[in-house]
């Protein structure tokens, strides 16, 4: 279908603008050019706490996202997007925020440390051990450790479906279900909708090329499933997952692929393809009406995993 009227409207002034790729500047611009787009502010809800957990490779700030009641809560670890490279708390406030409300469970968004200043594993490192960390420690934060979800959008997807595959693979964290928002799951420019949206949507290309390359520490991590979930030898026994892609992304294809690939490997997933939508509108601090549905739709697959509906 056309693409989105405020999608399109976007667009449109960000064009206007002469904003460059985030693969046209530096690591730092790229962030600040982020971090200076106004937000809407998102809802109040329970409690916020901000805490530093130790990893391997030094402390990895959490900031936990409570809702209102008496708990224990369902927990939904949250990883940002960004290629790995932008994103960080702060400008995914809103959406965690958004997420613990309308879920009714504990939202926990991961600083993780970012590319290319730390590669690969080090951001994925920094994802699997805060999810050990809430997997341990729910009863400190009035979490329910039973109830344990992994989510991420873009990059974050990429990471939310490696901790699955590791969890499983190493006998870690019980995972009951992953969110996949338009999903990093392979290393493969030669998906149709990568010619298809190759400029002009918002994540390009090029961009895409430029974070994979920020993020690979040497050419055999692409063969590793951790980096690359659509490598992994077998997918049998992963959560069951929701799959969430938009029609003018690069990435539609990829997310499509990794949902088949794991219902051919009797993994339970739904996939929802929003039509006219383009890579980022799951974003409530910068949101497009479609924004809204996006989330709610991501709060009901959680609340089914968690039995709270």
């Amino acid at each position: 279908m056309p693409l989105d009227i405020q999608a399109k409207t976007s667009l449109e002034k960000r064009k206007e603008a002469g904003i460059p790729g985030q693969h046209e500047v530096t690591p730092e611009e790229a962030r600040r050019m982020q971090e200076a787009q106004p937000r809407i502010p998102g809802p109040e809800i329970g409690s916020i706490a901000d805490i530093k957990i130790q990893g391997t490779h030094g402390n990895i700030p959490i900031r936990i996202y409570t809702p209102e009641g008496t708990g224990p809560f369902p927990i939904a670890m949250w990883f940002h997007g960004g290629g790995w490279v932008i994103g960080n708390i702060e400008t995914n406030d809103s959406t965690c925020r958004a997420l613990a409300k309308e879920s009714e469970s504990i939202i926990i968004s991961v600083d993780y440390k970012l590319a290319p200043e730390n590669k690969f594993p080090i951001p994925f490192d920094d994802c699997y051990e805060a999810t050990c960390w809430a997997y341990e420690n729910a009863h400190t934060f009035n979490g329910n450790e039973k109830k344990l979800a992994v989510a991420g959008a873009s990059a974050g997807g990429n990471l939310a479906a490696a901790v699955s595959l590791k969890a499983r693979d190493e006998n870690g964290p019980s995972i009951i279900h992953q969110t996949l928002v338009y999903p990093v799951t392979d290393y493969n420019f030669s998906y149709s909708s990568y010619e298809e949206c190759k400029e002009g949507y918002g994540l390009e290309y090029d961009t895409m090329v430029y974070f994979w390359d920020s993020y690979l520490s040497k050419a055999e991590d692409q063969y590793n499933p951790y980096a690359v979930p659509m490598r992994a030898s077998t997918l049998n026994n992963l959560p069951p997952a929701f799959i969430l892609t938009v029609e003018y992304d690069p990435l539609r294809d990829e997310g499509e692929a990794y949902a088949t690939a794991l219902e051919a490997a009797n993994v339970k997933v739904k996939y929802s393809l929003y039509e006219g939508m383009i890579h980022a509108f799951f974003n409530a601090g910068v949101p497009f009406d479609k924004t809204w549905d996006a989330i709610s739709e991501v709060c009901s697959e959680l609340k089914k995993a968690f039995g709270t509906t």
